[in-house]
């Protein structure tokens, strides 16, 4: 009796049967993969790409020496559904224009096909899950070989061709040397159509427009832990034709078809038809001998009786598993229907693990199929196991076609994107009093004045909050892009303050309310530097507290290599009417701790003025990295920020807000009671604080921080394991000569700030927002959560002991 592994609860393996009842099919060997009818020659490569992809997962955990106790892992049974579909595409579909997203657990079926076609070193085979080798899930920038879109965030990675699409669009509408576009395609499990992420973006109202795109769903009715217990595919029909998308289906393959096509045929189609997925799945692994049984039931009607009785067991065993999805002739015949006027999916029905003695288990997710197995199917595939990785024969059909289709796939370089000098400030000073949220339309406007070169390449996204982050003045003057060009039903409307002309031309995206949809695009539009070659920066806002409900798939994107800016306003407890629901906590600690990514909270708008063009630098660049910047929308007297005149002293202020903050106050070493450290809109009451202390006798330095992230960067790189000697921000505004307690503020959590007590042995005393709020005024809110400039007082004088 064969059997399989499974990665059980505890982390050890576990086995796939060895209870009565729950034998395997066919006579203890696994059927071939290979469909019966059509290419040959396809079929063969298929078989090839299913041993390869298996026996790349098989090395990874039984070839190579392995003391932790914590198994490789791999999804044999999750590749294998996918050969028929993956062979059919690259290897008689694809052209070098076309993009694809492959299913994480499919990788292992992605590095086969690459190393057939030569785009993957033999070295990497053995090599999977190993530092250095291939990725567990496909990367764009950690992989080897050629991957197209980062997959592993369930849903994120089947979207992310989406909003590529509409990236190119976007910029095949500004650059007419552009190369034209290939298809976007999805390939995904049919468990990710439950997540959320999927419904938002195929219901967009811009991307049913985007006929470039086509998503293959392997229907092979599994998830991780279970059978789909119910056939949901006449609603997830309904579905995708609701939002307009186009909907083919390879439900059976060509050779059960003709079955269906003979006397009794029919009734054999709807019996498999209208069984439960679990029955079906029930049949994969049945014996042969018991499948007619099975099938027929108790009072079956004659004419089905004889039908089956025209199949020897094994045979009929072939016949119920001929899926559309393995069919490679049936889906080159579905992928000729694809209509280029709107999105299309294809569902097309496959087994879970087909062609390995796995194949139906319920629990074959992580299933690893023994040595013994793994001989087996190197019989049926015409390989060798102590020679995993051969090729097929130099001149063999089928090695012809693999180098016909390298060729095919070629694409040239990506050129390196041409850089663009970002001014470090514009020409125009910041009004006397005035919100950071303000400040960011202001910027954005006078950018295109002051650097029309650099404000060409951005383009800004929001869901359905671009007047309400303050976008309204950029979009006026720059317009709204769109798939295509829409009627201005309101141009003739004197009151109108926002003139929402949609067209090709735009640089304003409007996306419904969707912070996902919001930070994918955004994710894609900044990875257009490293796909073809044209930087963009993509500038999305969001208001602050739902950046959380955006994070994992921003966090996607940057991961992938897209770089964008992210401003999450209004923030805090400081838009007090608004409420809890409206007033963000987390984000600052959020923003110090996202990879690839520098949070900034200015507190003035020539801060925010100075820190955003710097990372309007760093976007759409090899060494690039993504922006967060937390804005308000308290109105605050700008006087108060102390901006030099003289320009050396203000290029060094330039330079130490854009590094992480600078000191405000004119105390001399050794004078300092107490250090005030305020971040973002808080800067007031920490200024009315030190003010306040001074009168009682309390000498209290002051430091605005601008970038909380920076500064503890600051700090890492300021220790041993770095090399880094002193001499950073952090020692800038916090010098061993000025050593006093600690007082830190800002209108988000505490804890934020909590490390500078590290920097050099401080006591420290932080306030900030560690409950949710209620409506109120500004001053109230302030005082629930003792961030007043009274309660700063207080915490001052308890650490000075007063």
């Amino acid at each position: 009796m064969t059997q399989g592994t499974s990665q059980g609860t505890n982390g050890e393996s576990t086995w796939l049967g060895g209870g009565e009842g729950t034998e395997p099919h066919v006579d203890d060997r696994p059927l071939s993969a290979a469909a019966s009818l059509g290419d040959d020659v396809l079929d063969e490569i298929a078989q090839r790409v299913l041993w390869t992809a298996t026996a790349i997962v098989d090395a990874a955990n039984r070839g190579r020496e392995n003391t932790s106790g914590v198994k490789a892992g791999g999804h044999q049974a999750s590749s294998a559904s996918m050969v028929g579909i993956m062979t059919s595409l690259w290897f008689s579909e694809l052209t070098s224009a076309d993009r694809v997203s492959v299913k994480p657990h499919a990788s292992p079926v992605l590095h086969a096909i690459n190393y057939l076609l030569g785009d993957l070193d033999e070295s990497y085979l053995p090599r999977l899950r190993e530092l250095g080798g291939l990725q567990s899930y496909p990367s764009r920038r950690k992989d080897p070989d050629t991957v197209d879109f980062s997959t592993g965030s369930v849903g994120i990675g089947a979207t992310a061709p989406i909003w590529a699409a509409m990236s190119h669009r976007y910029l095949r509408d500004r650059d007419q040397d552009m190369p034209a576009g290939g298809r976007f395609i999805s390939l995904l499990g049919d468990a990710e159509l439950d997540e959320g992420a999927v419904w938002e973006a195929i219901t967009d109202p811009g991307v049913r427009q985007l006929g470039e795109i086509t998503w293959i769903v392997d229907l092979n009715r599994q998830s991780l832990d279970r059978i789909i217990p119910d056939v949901q595919i006449k609603r997830l029909v309904g579905m995708f034709e609701a939002a307009d998308w186009q909907v083919l289906t390879c439900t059976w393959g060509r050779r059960i078809e003709e079955v269906f096509a003979r006397p009794g045929g029919e009734l054999l189609r709807e019996r498999l038809e209208t069984m439960p997925n679990e029955e079906y799945q029930r049949l994969l692994r049945a014996r042969p001998q018991e499948l007619h049984e099975r099938v027929l039931g108790g009072d079956a009607p004659a004419e089905l009786e004889r039908l089956l009785g025209e199949f020897e067991p094994r045979e009929f065993a072939q016949v119920i598993r001929d899926l559309g999805g393995h069919d490679i002739g049936l889906l080159l015949e579905t992928y000729e229907q694809i209509d280029d006027s709107r999105p299309t999916v294809v569902f097309a029905y496959t087994v879970k693990g087909r062609g390995l003695a796995t194949e139906g288990h319920p629990q074959n997710h992580s299933a690893m199929i023994t040595a013994e197995q793994l001989s087996e199917l190197a019989e049926l595939s015409g390989m060798d196991p102590e020679d995993p990785w051969h090729r097929f024969e130099p001149g063999s059909a089928a090695a012809r076609r693999c180098e016909e289709a390298a060729a095919r796939l070629a694409r040239p370089a990506v050129p390196a994107p041409t850089p663009v000098d970002v001014p470090a400030e514009l020409p125009w000073r910041p009004k006397a009093v005035g919100s950071t949220q303000a400040a960011l339309g202001r910027v954005l406007s006078d950018l295109l004045r002051a650097a029309p070169d650099v404000a060409g390449r951005v383009v800004t996204l929001s869901p359905d909050v671009a007047s309400s982050t303050n976008l309204g003045g950029w979009i006026n003057k720059t317009g709204v892009w769109s798939v295509r060009d829409r009627t201005d039903w309101f141009a003739d409307d004197a009151e109108r303050v926002l003139k929402w002309t949609e067209g090709s031309g735009g640089q304003h995206i409007e996306l419904g309310i969707a912070e996902v949809n919001l930070v994918c695009l955004a994710g894609e539009l900044g990875a257009t530097w490293s796909r073809w070659g044209r930087p963009l920066i993509p500038v999305a806002t969001v208001y602050d507290p739902f950046v959380s409900r955006a994070l994992e798939p921003w966090s996607y994107g940057m991961y992938a290599g897209g770089q964008s800016i992210l401003v999450g306003t209004p923030s805090g407890v400081t838009l007090a009417p608004e409420g809890g629901a409206h007033q963000s906590i987390t984000t600052p600690s959020i923003g110090l701790e996202q990879p690839e990514c520098v949070a900034y909270e200015p507190a003035f708008t020539q801060d925010l003025e100075w820190c955003l063009l710097a990372a309007m630098a760093r976007i759409g660049r090899p060494d690039g990295e993504s922006a967060y910047f937390r804005l308000s929308t308290r109105p605050v007297v700008q006087a108060l920020a102390a901006v030099p005149e003289d320009p050396m002293l203000r290029e060094r202020r330039r330079e130490q807000a854009v590094a992480g903050g600078y000191r405000l106050d004119d105390t001399t070493p050794g004078e300092e009671d107490v250090t005030l450290v305020g971040v973002g809109a808080i800067m007031p009451e920490v200024l009315a604080a030190a003010e306040r202390l001074r009168e009682f006798g309390v000498t209290a330095g002051v430091v605005c921080l601008t970038s909380p992230d920076l500064v503890f960067r600051s700090l890492q790189a300021r220790g041993s394991l770095s090399g880094a000697r002193a001499g950073g921000i952090v020692d800038v505004l916090f010098p061993e000569e000025r050593r006093a307690p600690l007082v830190t503020v800002l209108d988000g959590h505490p804890h934020t700030l909590t490390f500078l007590a590290g920097v050099r042995g401080d006591r420290i005393a932080s306030l900030g927002v560690s409950m949710f709020g209620q409506s109120s005024g500004m001053e109230d809110a302030h005082r629930l959560h003792a961030i007043d400039a009274e309660s700063v007082v207080r915490a001052a004088y308890d650490l000075v002991g007063r």
